[in-house]
């Protein structure tokens, strides 16, 4: 993509600029909704947007990005797309899978594809025929990074023990790691293999599912900032370098959760707010999939 350098971004391995802020689209489904939310999106500056086959959202995003680029004065080259593959699809139907994505998004590649899971859908956690699933989808993201048709590949709730697995045995590393992350879960050991590995950390979930803007801790440090807890838990993740996808249906949300560049944390606020960390999960548990 073609970032102006008033979009504050990350430098991945394959040479590509991603933003460090992009819209989250989980639960957006009418037509109307996505379309108002990239609206607002794109006015308030996002120039990221996260979606995946499970959303049932692809078609929606795409349509209404062809329909709202060129009023915003934007092409598909100012922005950046990431997807994920259907756990349905782990294994011999990933090709089926990701090139659902291409049709569905239709918006001639995407930027950014990932394996959602290490797990297979209808398959135990504990089944051994997960590794093997999972090295098939990656050589077919491979193939299909290599024809240009996915741009960067990456995979979303790994775990440490995936990520060295993955590491080990690939052709392409992995650009992006995408998980959840925020200061009661701060993913130490991940985000160091992936550092060490050229690997880009990206955050989901940087609220905790909501439960952390009434932190007392969150709330004291934003009232000081004069800034909603939502930006100050959106800023101690960007002020590392660490990508978020803060998602919202609401215009005016959508609008604060992008003024996360125009103020800094202190280094006792961001300590107070990395004290948080309890290893405390809201999301996807991927520890037990073998």
């Amino acid at each position: 993509m073609s970032l102006t350098s008033t979009t504050p971004s990350v430098l991945l391995n394959t040479g590509v600029q991603m933003p460090l802020l992009g819209l989250g689209t989980y639960k957006l489904l009418s037509p109307e909704d996505v379309c108002r939310a990239v609206d607002a999106a794109l006015l308030a500056g996002y120039r990221s947007f996260d979606t995946a086959a499970v959303y049932q959202n692809e078609a929606e995003l795409g349509r209404a990005l062809k329909q709202l680029l060129p009023k915003h004065g934007l092409t598909r080259e100012d922005v950046f797309i990431t997807s994920k593959l259907d756990p349905k699809n782990q294994g011999e139907s990933t090709m089926e899978g990701a090139l659902h994505s291409l049709s569905q998004l239709d918006l001639g590649y995407i930027d950014l594809y990932l394996i959602h899971e290490p797990g297979t859908d209808g398959l135990d956690a504990t089944d051994q025929r997960n590794p093997a699933n999972r090295a098939q989808s990656w050589a077919t993201l491979e193939e299909l990074h290599a024809q240009g048709k996915l741009k960067a590949i990456g995979v979303s709730n790994y775990t440490p023990a995936h990520m060295k697995e993955l590491i080990q045995s690939c052709k392409t590393h992995p650009a992006v790691l995408q998980v959840e992350f925020h200061p009661q879960f701060c993913q130490t050991e991940l985000r160091s293999v992936c550092e060490k590995h050229g690997v880009c950390f990206e955050a989901y979930s940087s609220l905790g599912k909501g439960a952390l803007v009434t932190d007392p801790v969150v709330m004291e440090i934003a009232k000081n900032c004069e800034r909603t807890p939502a930006q100050v838990l959106l800023r101690w993740a960007v002020q590392q370098g660490v990508p978020v996808l803060p998602k919202s249906s609401n215009p005016g949300r959508i609008k604060d959760n992008a003024r996360i560049f125009d103020f800094t944390l202190s280094d006792a606020d961001m300590n107070r707010l990395s004290a948080l960390d309890c290893g405390h999960k809201y999301c996807v548990d991927s520890s037990q999939v073998v």
